[in-house]
């Protein structure tokens, strides 16, 4: 099974996270915010991840945001070097909202964001960043922004559980990169 367990601890917060990428979306989530905890199942259970997080921080924005950047992290070290289906595109509604994400899990990290909340936006670029993917959230409808941030967080689940699919062979035209380690 794909997976990694991450521990990062700053002056500002401290986490931990276990995620398999091969799970059945199994969520064991203790984060301090209720909204936070409620996006991290919604995004584990549509991407059928298995995660057990536990995070604290001195305020909502550092929490947030080192949330986002460990799972980043999390999903960089969980996918590894086999290839991989790679690109996914999704739309999802949600009551009011109607919202388009697409990803490119490829080592160029970039994120163009349409999401009404700057404290999600944050996680997202965050993620995105640490995770080396390139990422879009187009908001197509909608007026409550939880509608919103959580058609977009449903999106993300779908769009990483099909683009994480293994595959037989690189999807590229260019040679896989030559890494070294250590």
């Amino acid at each position: 099974m794909r997976g990694t367990k991450i521990s990062r601890k700053t002056r500002e917060t401290e986490i931990e996270l276990s995620i398999e990428l091969d799970g059945e979306g199994a969520a064991n989530i203790d984060c301090q915010d209720q909204f936070l905890q409620h996006m991290m199942e919604t995004l584990t259970k549509y991407a059928s991840f298995d995660i057990v997080l536990r995070a604290s921080g001195d305020n909502e924005h550092h929490l947030i945001e080192d949330v986002g950047i460990v799972l980043g992290m999390g999903l960089r070290e969980a996918i590894g070097d086999g290839a991989i289906k790679r690109m996914s595109d999704r739309v999802v509604a949600m009551d009011d909202a109607l919202v388009m994400v697409v990803i490119d899990l490829i080592d160029r990290p970039y994120a163009d964001l349409e999401c009404p909340d700057t404290l999600y936006t944050h996680f997202l670029r965050s993620m995105a960043m640490s995770a080396g993917i390139t990422l879009h959230t187009v908001q197509m409808r909608g007026f409550d922004d939880h509608h919103i941030v959580e058609a977009t967080f449903k999106a993300l689940g779908l769009c990483l559980r099909d683009a994480l699919a293994s595959q037989e062979e690189l999807l590229s035209t260019k040679a896989a990169p030559e890494v070294r380690r250590g």
